[in-house]
């Protein structure tokens, strides 16, 4: 009979969080749990006080994981099944919950043994190092981890290798050797992406206010549109964060969005908690500078999109319902920081405007996405059915705008503020033309971006724009 190599006669354990997957299931299963029901979040402190192993039991029996959606690193998991196959026992290490654990072997099918965090111990540091000498011997294993609680396992055993590392782990490997294995770095583009820079844009509509009544070259008000750009950037960026958090398993399951920085595990829960309270920091700092008004809606902002978060974008019709809202509300905030008053017109326009927007975003949604009829689409609340009549609500809040536009138009109100009040007509078949074409696109399956980061982005949407500013600027001349 041939005798095994000494390679093969050494199991290989590894990590889970941080080694194996590129995410944190503790993490991951927090979030899972305040999606079910915020109210859990009081609980939480009340767990961890007796230690971490309840706090991981607790979560662990109450929310499941997505085993095959995982982020898992291609370069651990192909080294794991070439030594599998080589005949190597393979184990998995980890101190997240048993449950988690034992549903990720069960889906990879390559682990001998499981070693987990169990009713009693928290099996990270120096625990899991017991455990693993016990089974194993001093040196009788070789141990791939990640992070400063590998940092004692790493000590006993034969070889390390070092996935990934923190600084610690790194700091460790330069001086004490081991295999390191690299990864997939983030990046300032990666950055970018988690903060959606591009969706920014749409806080040019806090312009809208100071623009409609003329201040064009008022600086002090153009100061105060630029301060409440960037508080409203900072804030929404934060809650695009959050909103990433609670919808992991939904995007990994999405053919673009399983790309984003979390998602993919490119970018820690950690690092985007950070990157959560730096920007509501300078989102707040910046708006102390405004109008008391304008920290007023700002709160209500970060409020109504918090819970939009959490339920509302899965209760039919309230989403988009809401969508409109918040972009009216940005509106708002130009009219609190600059104190210019916002007519009963501009406000109406925009809830139907934004209102058709928001009903192209899901409309989109249930296109792209094939349901069985009866069963609702991920995370929303529409069916596949829904598809008409959303389409149909949409063109119909479409017309509306334009209705309202044009009732505005021929309303004193212009009379009194354009000297030329006839040239702004254009505006109400150039509001038609930009919704219907996005309709007419969605209809295609051509539109893929946010509608009105479309508008914004498209060249001819650009073009019937600056026309309808020029019309507009000569009007009042």
């Amino acid at each position: 009979m041939d005798t095994l190599s000494d390679n093969q006669a050494i199991p290989l354990a590894v990590d889970l969080d941080g080694t194996l997957i590129a995410t944190d299931l503790l993490w991951e299963g927090l979030f899972l749990l305040l999606r079910k029901n915020p109210l859990f979040l009081f609980l939480v402190p009340v767990w961890l006080s007796s230690g971490p192993a309840r706090l991981k039991r607790e979560i662990a029996a109450r929310v499941d994981i997505d085993a095959g959606g995982l982020p898992y690193r291609a370069e651990v998991l192909s080294r794991l099944r070439d030594e599998r196959a080589a005949g190597r026992e393979i184990v998995l290490a980890t101190g997240t919950p048993r449950k988690f654990a034992e549903a990720i072997a069960a889906h990879l099918g390559i682990f001998d043994k499981v070693l987990a965090t169990d009713e009693a111990h928290n099996l990270t540091s120096g625990r899991k190092q017991a455990a693993l000498v016990e089974a194993y011997g001093d040196c009788g294993f070789d141990y791939a981890g990640n992070s400063r609680h590998d940092l004692k396992v790493f000590d006993s055993a034969r070889e390390a290798i070092v996935v990934a590392p923190d600084r610690h782990a790194a700091r460790w490997q330069s001086t004490r050797g081991g295999e390191l294995l690299e990864t997939p770095k983030p990046t300032i583009k990666t950055v970018v992406k988690m903060l959606r820079a591009h969706q920014w844009l749409k806080n040019g509509l806090i312009a809208v206010p100071m623009v409609l009544s003329h201040e064009y070259f008022n600086v002090g008000m153009m100061l105060s549109c630029v301060l409440a750009f960037i508080s409203f950037s900072a804030a929404a960026s934060a809650i695009y964060i959050v909103n990433d958090f609670f919808d992991l398993a939904l995007d990994r399951r999405h053919p673009t969005k399983r790309n984003r920085p979390f998602a993919s595990g490119l970018l820690s829960m950690p690092f985007g908690f950070a990157s959560v309270a730096v920007l509501l920091t300078v989102s707040l700092s910046t708006a102390l500078f405004l109008p008391i008004e304008f920290m007023g809606v700002l709160v209500a902002y970060l409020v109504i999109t918090t819970a939009y978060s959490f339920s509302i974008k899965r209760m039919l019709l309230i989403d988009v319902l809401t969508l409109a809202g918040l972009y009216t509300m940005r509106i708002l905030a130009g009219a609190a920081a600059t104190g210019v008053d916002v007519s009963f017109w501009l406000l109406a326009f925009s809830i139907f405007f934004f209102l058709s927007l928001a009903l192209v975003k899901r409309y989109v949604e249930l296109r792209s996405t094939p349901l069985p009829v009866g069963e609702r689409i991920a995370g929303r609340g529409y069916r596949a059915e829904d598809q008409e009549i959303v389409a149909q609500a949409g063109m119909a809040s479409a017309f509306s705008s334009a209705l309202v536009l044009a009732l505005y138009i021929d309303s004193d109100a212009v009379r009194e503020l354009y000297a030329k009040p006839w040239l702004v007509w254009p505006l109400a078949p150039i509001v038609l033309y930009l919704t219907m074409r996005v309709w007419i696109l969605a209809r295609r399956d051509e539109m893929h971006d946010d509608p009105v980061v479309f508008i914004i982005r498209d060249w001819r949407s650009q073009v019937v724009v600056a026309i309808g500013a020029v019309l507009m600027l000569m009007a009042g001349i």
